[in-house]
C-alpha cells in the first residue's frame, strides 16, 4: 500500500447517537464543534484528553485534504463560574481572563491546533435572545417565574442521543444542577433557556426580563452563529451527552427543522485514584503542572496511548513510558532521513505513515498507531512522518 493511496481513506468514527462505528462523510470544509471550559480553574487532563482527541481528527481530516474549522466555545457565564468569582472576590470576567490565558497556554504547549474560532458566552447575547425568542414563536418553551424555559414534550426525539428513559434522565438532570423539582417547570426534563440573575449576577436585558442565559442555549447559539444549522462533528466529554448535547439537539432542530449534529464524538472520562477527575472533588492532574517536570511532547504521548472512547485511569507510569517511548523514537530516527519522492508525482511507501492513516482511519485508534511507531523504531526505521501525523514532533 503506497502513501497516496492511503492518504484517501475514509474516518471511521463512533457515533453516539447511532452507537456505531460509521464514515465521515464532510465536505471540502470540514466543521467541529468542541465544548471548552468554564474558566474558572486551571486545565486537567480530562479536558486535554478532549480536546486532543478532536487535534488528532482535524490532522487526518487535513491530511486528507480538508479545510477543518473547529470551534471551541468558551462558558465566561454560568453557576460555576460565578460562584467561583464571589468566592475570590473578583470579578467574574476577570476571572475568565485569567484563566483562558492559561488555558490556552497549556494547549499550546501540547501542540494543539489553534481553534479556528473559540467564541465566549458573552459575545453571543443578542444571538442567544433570538433564538430564544425563535424557540417561543415555535411553541417549544413557554415562560414561567420570569424565566423561559423548552418544553421536552413537545420535540418527540428527545432522549434520542443518550437513549436514556424518563427516570434515568431526571436522575441525572439533577445531578447535573438541572433542578427537575422546580415548581414553575411543566415536565421535569424541561429546561432553562433564560433565567432571572441574582442581585450579584450578571444581568441583561430582554423582552422577559432581565437576567442571563442558560446553560445549554449558548452552544446553540454559537454553533448556528459560527458553523451553520448543521455541524459535521460536535462533541465534548462523555459527561455532556446528558443533559448538555440532549438539550442543545432539542433546541437547535425545533427551530432549524435540520438535523444539528452529523456526528456526536464523545470522549471518556479520565480517572485518578478510581474516580474520574473533577473540579468539585479536586483529584486533579494539571496540564500546567506536568508540563514543569516533563516535555510537552511526552505528556502527549502519555495522552495518545489511551483511546479516547473507554473511561481510563491516570497512573505513576504514565509519563515515565511516555517519556522513553519518545526517546526510543528519536534515537530510531536520528540521522535517518525519511524516504523523498524521487519526483513530484510520484508518492513514495512510507510504512510507518501509511499504518498511522490506517489506525486513525479506525475510530481514531492511537494506541495502536503508536505501538505500530514502537515496532518500525525497534527496527530501526525513521518514524518522523507517522509521529508528525499524530502531532508528535521528533
Amino acid at each position: 500500500m503506497d502513501a497516496g493511496a492511503d492518504r484517501r481513506g475514509v474516518v471511521r468514527l463512533y457515533d453516539t447517537a447511532r452507537r456505531e462505528v460509521a464514515p465521515l462523510d464532510p465536505g471540502p470544509v470540514a466543521t467541529l464543534y468542541s465544548c471548552g471550559i468554564t474558566p474558572y480553574d486551571s486545565a486537567h487532563l480530562g479536558h486535554a484528553q478532549v480536546y486532543l482527541t478532536f487535534d488528532v481528527l482535524q490532522r487526518r481530516l487535513r491530511d486528507l485534504g480538508h479545510e477543518t474549522r473547529c470551534v471551541r466555545n468558551v462558558t465566561d457565564v454560568d453557576d460555576d463560574i460565578l460562584r467561583k468569582a464571589r468566592e475570590l472576590g473578583v470579578h467574574y470576567l476577570d476571572l475568565a481572563a485569567e484563566e483562558i490565558a492559561r488555558f490556552d497556554a497549556d494547549m499550546a504547549a501540547l501542540g494543539l491546533i489553534a481553534a479556528w474560532s473559540e467564541p465566549r458566552a458573552t459575545s453571543a447575547i443578542a444571538e442567544i435572545l433570538t433564538l430564544i425568542g425563535s424557540v417561543l414563536e415555535s411553541g417549544h418553551a413557554y415562560q414561567a417565574g420570569g424565566a423561559v424555559y423548552f418544553d421536552v414534550t413537545t420535540f418527540e426525539r428527545f432522549g434520542a442521543l443518550s437513549h436514556l428513559d424518563q427516570p434515568t434522565m431526571v436522575a441525572m438532570a439533577a445531578e447535573h444542577g438541572g433542578n427537575p423539582d422546580d415548581p414553575n417547570k411543566r415536565n421535569p426534563l424541561d429546561f432553562v433557556l433564560w433565567q432571572p440573575s441574582l442581585p450579584d449576577e450578571p444581568s441583561w436585558e430582554s423582552r422577559w426580563g432581565p437576567g442571563r442565559p442558560g446553560w445549554h442555549i449558548e452552544c446553540s447559539a454559537l454553533a448556528l452563529r459560527e458553523l451553520g444549522e448543521t455541524v459535521d462533528v460536535h462533541g465534548g466529554g462523555r459527561d455532556l451527552v446528558f443533559p448538555h448535547h440532549e438539550c442543545e439537539t432539542a433546541q437547535s432542530e425545533s427551530v432549524t427543522g435540520r438535523p444539528f449534529v452529523r456526528h456526536w464524538l464523545h470522549v471518556g472520562l479520565v480517572g485518578l485514584d478510581g474516580t474520574k477527575m473533577s473540579k468539585s472533588l479536586g483529584n486533579l492532574v494539571f496540564v500546567g503542572d506536568l508540563v514543569k517536570e516533563w516535555e510537552p511532547t511526552a505528556i502527549r504521548l502519555a495522552l495518545l496511548h489511551h483511546h479516547y472512547r473507554p473511561d481510563w485511569e491516570w497512573t505513576d507510569e504514565d509519563m515515565p513510558r511516555a517519556a522513553a517511548r519518545l526517546h526510543a523514537w528519536r534515537a530510531a530516527s536520528l540521522g535517518v532521513a525519511p524516504p523523498d519522492a524521487p519526483d513530484a508525482g510520484a508518492p513514495v511507501a512510507d510504512p510507518g505513515l501509511d499504518l498511522v492513516r490506517s489506525f486513525l482511519d479506525d475510530d481514531l485508534d492511537t494506541p495502536g498507531a503508536l505501538a505500530a511507531l514502537d515496532a518500525e523504531a525497534a527496527a530501526g526505521r525513521s518514524v518522523v512522518r507517522g509521529a508528525g501525523l499524530l502531532g508528535v514532533t521528533l
